[in-house]
């Protein structure tokens, strides 16, 4: 039985095929290579703003460059992969992936360093959203969480690996390189897909899209459910973002660390928050288990952390020491991580899966804005603020009230299980009404 005394619809009923943890392995690996990409700027944000001579703001519509082309292209990749197999999307975007960072490696303009980036951006859009379609094909709703919540551990790893490794290069060698280890990685990660990556057995898109009920975009684009999702990664995002570009830079400018010393702290916020996306995963999923709806086990699970973590955020600009500001912003950033995990699943619920590839790349398109806005603003902030430090925490104290927000939206709006219902309801109605129109009086 449900929490609500409901049977549990997500009984166990089929199983994992051979090879799925193969592909979220490697799927994992997209993801480790995709953070990678996304933390160079940042990690190298003092050097290259030195090098280039650039002003904080400057630096912050760098950040923001990224996201640029970063919506416009998750949203038209989600529309091919309803049609064209997952497995020769990732390797294309991959590609991109490793030849945008190469015309680093030599002296290069803040003009092509900005389009390089755009271009990145680009690239890397549909990312998580085409992975977890994948994924998805491997595996049956109720065992969805803790694979989505591997694929999501991508991003931490991708910063924890990456940034000693980089942080070497930038400090012995020069920044430039590191742009380039990252090609070089990249075109490794192309050659292991094409030897070992396969499309999933459980859906046939064509199948499935001649076969099920197709249900109308714009209900699901306007579900409860969809926007608040939208809305409660939002926040995260912000969250997300302004690490990629302004933690390492906050470390060295704002606290007075060296770079060195900048290599380690940054990858704390990682590590912290991949053991919230693991945790929050495996809760997830003895949830469902239990008998607990997925509007328990997974809308109130994901906006919750994202609460708390808003309101120790805003402590940061009321204490003294940076030992605890660094802490306080290590476990505010952290927590975000819960929505992550739980978001693409409850799309997953009530999207039909001829329809999935899509919807999660437009939920992908519209929370990833927030990557676009927050490093400009904090740079905007900075810039115009009376002293460095006192810029640093009042971006995060914006930072802080998004998260918050959001997380309040979320807990609002997050009922998949009745989202289903609805949806589904509907979409069978307007079936019964069409065949009623067309049968013979």
């Amino acid at each position: 039985m449900s929490a609500q005394g409901t049977p549990n619809v997500a009984a166990t009923t089929t199983k994992t095929p051979k090879g799925a943890w193969t592909i979220t392995f490697l799927l994992f690996l997209f993801m480790v290579v995709n953070f990678a990409d996304k933390i160079v700027v940042g990690l190298a944000g003092v050097p290259i703003m030195t090098e280039m001579k650039l002003s904080a703001e400057q630096f912050g519509l760098l950040g923001s460059s990224f996201f640029f082309l970063f919506s416009i292209s998750a949203i038209v990749v989600g529309f091919i992969v309803n049609k064209v197999p997952t497995r020769w999307v990732l390797l294309t975007l991959a590609v991109i992936w490793a030849v945008s960072q190469f015309p680093m490696v030599g002296t290069v303009s803040f003009t092509t360093l900005l389009i390089c980036r755009i271009v990145l951006g680009a690239g890397e859009g549909p990312a998580f959203s085409v992975a977890a379609h994948a994924i998805y094909k491997w595996f049956p709703d109720e065992k969805r969480t803790l694979p989505t919540a591997i694929l999501s551990q991508g991003s931490a790893f991708g910063v924890i690996l990456a940034v000693p490794a980089l942080n070497w290069i930038i400090v012995n060698h020069s920044w430039h390189y590191a742009f380039g280890a990252l090609g070089v990685v990249g075109l490794i990660w192309v050659a292991a897909w094409l030897a070992l990556g396969k499309e999933g057995p459980l859906e046939d898109t064509e199948v499935l899209a001649a076969a099920e009920p197709k249900i109308p975009y714009v209900q699901l684009l306007t579900s409860r459910t969809f926007l608040g999702c939208v809305i409660a990664t939002f926040g995260a995002y912000w969250a997300l973002s302004l690490g990629l570009t302004w933690f390492t830079p906050f470390i060295v400018k704002g606290l007075g660390f060296s770079q060195s010393q900048a290599g380690f702290i940054s990858i704390l916020p990682w590590v912290f928050g991949a053991t919230i996306v693991i945790l929050t995963g495996w809760i997830s999923q003895v949830m469902m288990a239990r008998g607990y709806t997925t509007r328990v086990s997974r809308g109130v699970l994901g906006s919750v952390p994202l609460i708390v973590g808003g309101l120790i955020l805003a402590a940061m600009a009321h204490v003294e020491g940076a030992g605890l500001q660094i802490a306080l912003l290590v476990v505010g950033s952290g927590l975000c991580g819960a929505i992550y995990v739980v978001c693409p699943p409850m799309l997953g619920e009530f999207t039909p899966a001829s329809q999935r590839g899509a919807v999660l790349a437009i939920y992908g398109a519209l929370y990833t804005l927030s990557g676009i806005i927050a490093p400009s603003v904090m740079g905007t902030v900075i810039q115009r603020a009376g002293s460095m430090l006192d810029g640093y925490l009042t971006g995060f104290t914006i930072n802080a009230v998004v998260m918050i927000g959001s997380g309040v939206i979320g807990l609002l709006l997050l009922w998949p299980n009745t989202e289903k219902a609805r949806l589904t309801r509907g979409a069978t109605a307007q079936g019964t009404a069409l065949k009623g129109a067309v049968s013979p009086t």
